[in-house]
Protein backbone atom coordinates (compact mmCIF):
# COMPACT_ATOMS: atom_id res chain seq x y z
CA UNK A 1 0.00 0.00 0.00
CA UNK A 2 1.31 3.52 -0.81
CA UNK A 3 2.22 5.85 2.06
CA UNK A 4 1.15 9.69 1.74
CA UNK A 5 4.09 11.66 1.63
CA UNK A 6 4.57 13.05 4.86
CA UNK A 7 5.16 16.96 4.38
CA UNK A 8 7.91 18.08 6.63
CA UNK A 9 6.91 21.29 8.33
CA UNK A 10 10.11 21.33 10.60
CA UNK A 11 12.54 21.13 7.93
CA UNK A 12 10.72 23.96 5.76
CA UNK A 13 10.31 26.13 8.48
CA UNK A 14 14.27 25.16 9.20
CA UNK A 15 14.90 26.54 5.61
CA UNK A 16 12.71 29.44 5.68
CA UNK A 17 14.55 30.85 9.33
CA UNK A 18 17.71 30.83 7.53
CA UNK A 19 16.37 32.98 4.91
CA UNK A 20 15.08 35.43 7.80
CA UNK A 21 18.48 35.69 9.45
CA UNK A 22 19.97 36.74 5.98
CA UNK A 23 17.65 39.29 5.14
CA UNK A 24 17.71 40.41 9.03
CA UNK A 25 21.35 40.99 8.85
CA UNK A 26 21.51 42.70 5.63
CA UNK A 27 18.50 45.06 7.07
CA UNK A 28 20.90 45.78 9.99
CA UNK A 29 23.85 46.31 7.52
CA UNK A 30 22.43 48.39 5.10
CA UNK A 31 19.85 50.17 7.29
CA UNK A 32 21.00 50.28 11.07
CA UNK A 33 17.79 48.28 11.36
CA UNK A 34 16.85 45.26 13.82
CA UNK A 35 13.16 44.11 13.65
CA UNK A 36 11.56 44.12 17.05
CA UNK A 37 9.00 41.86 18.32
CA UNK A 38 7.23 42.70 21.42
CA UNK A 39 4.77 39.34 23.00
CA UNK A 40 2.27 40.38 25.65
CA UNK A 41 0.94 37.43 27.97
CA UNK A 42 -1.81 37.52 30.34
CA UNK A 43 -1.87 35.21 33.39
CA UNK A 44 -0.38 32.01 33.56
CA UNK A 45 -1.98 29.57 30.75
CA UNK A 46 0.60 26.61 30.76
CA UNK A 47 0.08 26.41 26.88
CA UNK A 48 0.23 29.88 26.08
CA UNK A 49 3.52 30.06 28.21
CA UNK A 50 5.11 27.59 26.22
CA UNK A 51 3.67 28.95 22.91
CA UNK A 52 5.57 32.49 24.38
CA UNK A 53 8.92 31.04 25.10
CA UNK A 54 8.83 29.54 21.71
CA UNK A 55 8.39 32.63 19.87
CA UNK A 56 10.97 34.81 22.14
CA UNK A 57 13.44 32.08 21.26
CA UNK A 58 12.72 31.73 17.93
CA UNK A 59 12.81 35.80 17.71
CA UNK A 60 16.08 35.65 18.93
CA UNK A 61 17.70 33.16 16.95
CA UNK A 62 16.39 35.42 13.56
CA UNK A 63 18.33 38.29 15.09
CA UNK A 64 15.00 40.32 16.02
CA UNK A 65 14.66 42.65 19.31
CA UNK A 66 12.49 40.91 21.38
CA UNK A 67 10.52 41.70 24.68
CA UNK A 68 8.07 39.73 26.52
CA UNK A 69 5.44 41.23 28.69
CA UNK A 70 3.97 39.14 30.90
CA UNK A 71 1.18 40.53 32.87
CA UNK A 72 -0.99 39.08 35.96
CA UNK A 73 -4.43 37.23 35.24
CA UNK A 74 -5.96 39.87 37.18
CA UNK A 75 -4.37 43.07 35.40
CA UNK A 76 -7.29 44.96 34.32
CA UNK A 77 -8.17 45.74 30.40
CA UNK A 78 -6.72 49.11 30.84
CA UNK A 79 -3.81 48.46 32.05
CA UNK A 80 -3.08 46.10 28.80
CA UNK A 81 -4.75 48.50 26.24
CA UNK A 82 -2.59 51.09 28.03
CA UNK A 83 0.52 48.54 27.47
CA UNK A 84 -0.69 48.53 23.95
CA UNK A 85 -0.70 51.78 23.03
CA UNK A 86 3.00 52.63 24.65
CA UNK A 87 4.06 49.47 22.00
CA UNK A 88 2.44 51.43 19.23
CA UNK A 89 4.42 54.19 19.56
CA UNK A 90 7.74 52.90 20.58
CA UNK A 91 9.65 52.90 17.29
CA UNK A 92 11.75 50.23 18.08
CA UNK A 93 9.15 47.65 18.05
CA UNK A 94 7.89 46.42 14.62
CA UNK A 95 5.16 43.57 15.50
CA UNK A 96 2.87 43.08 18.38
CA UNK A 97 1.80 39.97 19.14
CA UNK A 98 -1.12 39.34 22.47
CA UNK A 99 -1.43 36.04 23.23
CA UNK A 100 -4.80 34.27 23.63
CA UNK A 101 -6.64 33.48 25.51
CA UNK A 102 -6.87 35.87 27.47
CA UNK A 103 -8.33 35.71 30.82
CA UNK A 104 -12.60 35.90 31.00
CA UNK A 105 -12.81 39.32 32.27
CA UNK A 106 -11.32 41.19 29.08
CA UNK A 107 -12.45 41.58 26.02
CA UNK A 108 -10.40 39.93 23.20
CA UNK A 109 -11.91 42.15 20.60
CA UNK A 110 -10.90 45.45 22.22
CA UNK A 111 -7.17 43.83 22.72
CA UNK A 112 -6.66 42.84 19.34
CA UNK A 113 -8.62 46.18 17.54
CA UNK A 114 -5.94 47.68 19.48
CA UNK A 115 -3.32 47.08 18.08
CA UNK A 116 -1.85 49.77 15.41
CA UNK A 117 -2.47 47.57 11.76
CA UNK A 118 0.91 48.11 10.89
CA UNK A 119 2.08 46.08 13.94
CA UNK A 120 -0.60 43.46 13.43
CA UNK A 121 1.78 40.57 13.02
CA UNK A 122 -0.94 38.19 13.83
CA UNK A 123 -3.17 39.26 10.94
CA UNK A 124 -5.96 39.58 13.65
CA UNK A 125 -6.52 43.41 13.02
CA UNK A 126 -10.36 44.18 11.04
CA UNK A 127 -7.68 46.54 8.46
CA UNK A 128 -5.63 43.39 7.83
CA UNK A 129 -8.68 41.11 7.68
CA UNK A 130 -10.60 42.96 4.97
CA UNK A 131 -7.38 42.77 2.65
CA UNK A 132 -7.21 39.53 2.79
CA UNK A 133 -10.60 39.15 2.10
CA UNK A 134 -10.81 41.51 -0.84
CA UNK A 135 -7.56 39.56 -2.01
CA UNK A 136 -5.26 42.58 -1.51
CA UNK A 137 -2.47 40.33 0.11
CA UNK A 138 0.33 41.79 -0.81
CA UNK A 139 -1.10 45.18 1.79
CA UNK A 140 -2.34 42.65 4.42
CA UNK A 141 -0.72 40.86 7.71
CA UNK A 142 -2.04 37.43 6.96
CA UNK A 143 -2.68 35.12 10.01
CA UNK A 144 -0.03 32.86 10.50
CA UNK A 145 -1.11 29.13 10.41
CA UNK A 146 -2.80 29.74 6.90
CA UNK A 147 -0.26 31.49 5.84
CA UNK A 148 2.26 28.50 6.74
CA UNK A 149 -0.60 26.42 5.46
CA UNK A 150 -0.50 28.05 2.13
CA UNK A 151 2.94 27.67 1.82
CA UNK A 152 3.27 23.73 2.06
CA UNK A 153 0.39 23.53 -0.14
CA UNK A 154 2.34 25.40 -2.89
CA UNK A 155 4.64 23.44 -1.97
CA UNK A 156 3.04 20.43 -3.52
CA UNK A 157 0.56 21.85 -5.94
CA UNK A 158 2.14 24.89 -7.27
CA UNK A 159 0.56 28.48 -6.47
CA UNK A 160 -2.54 28.36 -8.88
CA UNK A 161 -4.88 25.96 -7.49
CA UNK A 162 -7.61 26.44 -10.70
CA UNK A 163 -9.75 23.31 -10.72
CA UNK A 164 -9.08 22.03 -7.77
CA UNK A 165 -11.18 21.24 -4.86
CA UNK A 166 -10.62 22.69 -1.50
CA UNK A 167 -12.63 21.91 2.17
CA UNK A 168 -11.96 23.79 4.63
CA UNK A 169 -13.07 22.31 7.70
CA UNK A 170 -13.70 24.68 10.94
CA UNK A 171 -14.49 28.32 10.19
CA UNK A 172 -12.83 30.48 13.41
CA UNK A 173 -11.63 33.62 12.16
CA UNK A 174 -7.83 32.77 13.14
CA UNK A 175 -7.32 30.09 10.79
CA UNK A 176 -10.68 28.45 8.86
CA UNK A 177 -11.80 31.82 7.10
CA UNK A 178 -8.81 33.71 6.10
CA UNK A 179 -7.73 29.72 4.91
CA UNK A 180 -10.43 30.24 2.64
CA UNK A 181 -9.30 33.34 2.20
CA UNK A 182 -5.90 32.45 0.54
CA UNK A 183 -7.25 29.33 -1.22
CA UNK A 184 -9.63 31.11 -3.00
CA UNK A 185 -7.22 34.13 -4.17
CA UNK A 186 -5.22 31.02 -5.50
CA UNK A 187 -8.13 29.95 -7.89
CA UNK A 188 -9.50 27.16 -5.74
CA UNK A 189 -12.75 25.94 -5.24
CA UNK A 190 -13.60 26.18 -1.71
CA UNK A 191 -16.01 24.74 0.57
CA UNK A 192 -15.55 26.10 4.54
CA UNK A 193 -17.44 23.35 6.90
CA UNK A 194 -18.29 23.10 10.07
CA UNK A 195 -20.74 22.09 12.62
CA UNK A 196 -23.61 22.46 11.21
CA UNK A 197 -22.26 20.88 7.75
CA UNK A 198 -24.90 18.01 6.57
CA UNK A 199 -22.89 14.78 6.33
CA UNK A 200 -19.55 16.38 6.57
CA UNK A 201 -17.52 13.12 5.11
CA UNK A 202 -19.44 13.43 1.77
CA UNK A 203 -18.14 16.97 1.95
CA UNK A 204 -14.74 16.12 2.92
CA UNK A 205 -14.41 13.26 0.26
CA UNK A 206 -15.21 15.36 -2.81
CA UNK A 207 -11.85 17.47 -2.05
CA UNK A 208 -8.69 17.81 -3.58
CA UNK A 209 -6.99 19.84 -0.52
CA UNK A 210 -8.11 19.14 3.26
CA UNK A 211 -7.52 21.68 5.76
CA UNK A 212 -8.36 20.28 9.18
CA UNK A 213 -8.74 23.29 12.03
CA UNK A 214 -11.68 22.20 14.32
CA UNK A 215 -10.03 21.03 17.60
CA UNK A 216 -11.22 17.60 17.69
CA UNK A 217 -8.58 14.76 18.37
CA UNK A 218 -8.65 12.37 15.13
CA UNK A 219 -11.73 12.90 13.55
CA UNK A 220 -11.08 13.04 9.86
CA UNK A 221 -10.35 9.50 9.15
CA UNK A 222 -9.24 7.53 5.75
CA UNK A 223 -12.33 7.12 4.70
CA UNK A 224 -13.22 11.20 4.96
CA UNK A 225 -10.50 11.38 2.16
CA UNK A 226 -9.91 11.36 -1.98
CA UNK A 227 -7.10 9.49 -3.07
CA UNK A 228 -4.31 11.83 -4.01
CA UNK A 229 -5.70 14.32 -1.83
CA UNK A 230 -3.47 16.79 0.08
CA UNK A 231 -4.25 16.93 3.56
CA UNK A 232 -2.86 19.58 5.55
CA UNK A 233 -3.92 19.06 10.08
CA UNK A 234 -3.94 22.48 11.94
CA UNK A 235 -5.59 20.56 14.99
CA UNK A 236 -3.32 20.61 17.96
CA UNK A 237 -5.01 17.85 20.71
CA UNK A 238 -3.91 16.24 24.04
CA UNK A 239 -4.66 13.43 25.06
CA UNK A 240 -3.66 11.14 27.86
CA UNK A 241 -2.40 7.41 26.98
CA UNK A 242 -0.91 4.99 29.35
CA UNK A 243 2.31 3.43 28.53
CA UNK A 244 3.53 0.79 30.72
CA UNK A 245 1.26 1.92 33.62
CA UNK A 246 2.36 5.50 33.33
CA UNK A 247 0.03 8.26 31.77
CA UNK A 248 1.44 10.59 29.40
CA UNK A 249 0.41 13.39 27.31
CA UNK A 250 -0.01 12.65 23.46
CA UNK A 251 0.52 15.39 20.75
CA UNK A 252 -2.28 14.53 18.21
CA UNK A 253 -4.13 16.35 15.06
CA UNK A 254 -7.85 16.53 13.93
CA UNK A 255 -6.70 14.07 11.67
CA UNK A 256 -6.07 10.52 11.95
CA UNK A 257 -2.32 10.09 10.16
CA UNK A 258 -2.09 6.39 10.03
CA UNK A 259 -5.72 5.71 8.08
CA UNK A 260 -5.21 9.24 5.75
CA UNK A 261 -1.90 8.13 4.72
CA UNK A 262 -2.95 5.28 3.27
CA UNK A 263 -5.53 7.64 0.67
CA UNK A 264 -3.59 10.74 0.42
CA UNK A 265 -0.85 11.74 -1.66
CA UNK A 266 0.62 14.37 0.73
CA UNK A 267 -0.29 14.77 5.10
CA UNK A 268 0.86 17.20 7.82
CA UNK A 269 2.36 15.10 10.52
CA UNK A 270 1.08 16.35 14.47
CA UNK A 271 3.76 17.50 15.77
CA UNK A 272 6.34 18.87 13.34
CA UNK A 273 3.79 20.23 10.98
CA UNK A 274 1.93 23.28 10.70
CA UNK A 275 3.08 24.50 14.10
CA UNK A 276 6.94 24.78 13.04
CA UNK A 277 5.33 26.87 9.78
CA UNK A 278 3.31 29.01 12.00
CA UNK A 279 6.15 30.42 14.00
CA UNK A 280 7.82 30.83 11.02
CA UNK A 281 5.52 33.30 9.42
CA UNK A 282 5.32 34.93 12.73
CA UNK A 283 9.02 36.46 11.92
CA UNK A 284 8.56 37.01 8.62
CA UNK A 285 5.49 39.21 9.28
CA UNK A 286 7.47 41.03 11.79
CA UNK A 287 10.79 41.14 9.79
CA UNK A 288 8.21 42.64 6.46
CA UNK A 289 6.77 45.05 9.47
CA UNK A 290 10.34 46.39 10.11
CA UNK A 291 10.99 46.87 6.22
CA UNK A 292 7.60 48.98 5.90
CA UNK A 293 7.93 50.97 9.12
CA UNK A 294 11.31 51.98 7.79
CA UNK A 295 9.60 53.29 3.69
CA UNK A 296 11.31 49.89 2.64
CA UNK A 297 8.88 47.31 0.09
CA UNK A 298 8.51 44.64 2.64
CA UNK A 299 10.32 42.43 0.31
CA UNK A 300 13.84 41.00 0.62
CA UNK A 301 16.81 42.75 -1.33
CA UNK A 302 16.94 46.08 -0.94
Amino acid sequence: MTQAQRIDGKAMAAELSTKIVTETETLLRKHGLKPGLAVVIVGDDPASQVYVRNKKRTAESCGFYSVQHTLAASTSQDDVLKLIDELNSDISIHGILVQLPLPAHIDEQAITQAVSPGKDVDGFHLVNIGKLTTGDTAAAFVPCTPAGCMLMIEAHLGSDLSGLSAVVIGRSNIVGKPMASLLLRANATVTVTHSRTSDLAAVVRQADIVVAAVGRAKMVTGDWIKPGAIVIDVGINRLEITVDGETKTQLTGDVDFESVSAVAAAITPVPGGVGPMTIVMLMANTLRAARLAAGLDGQSGN
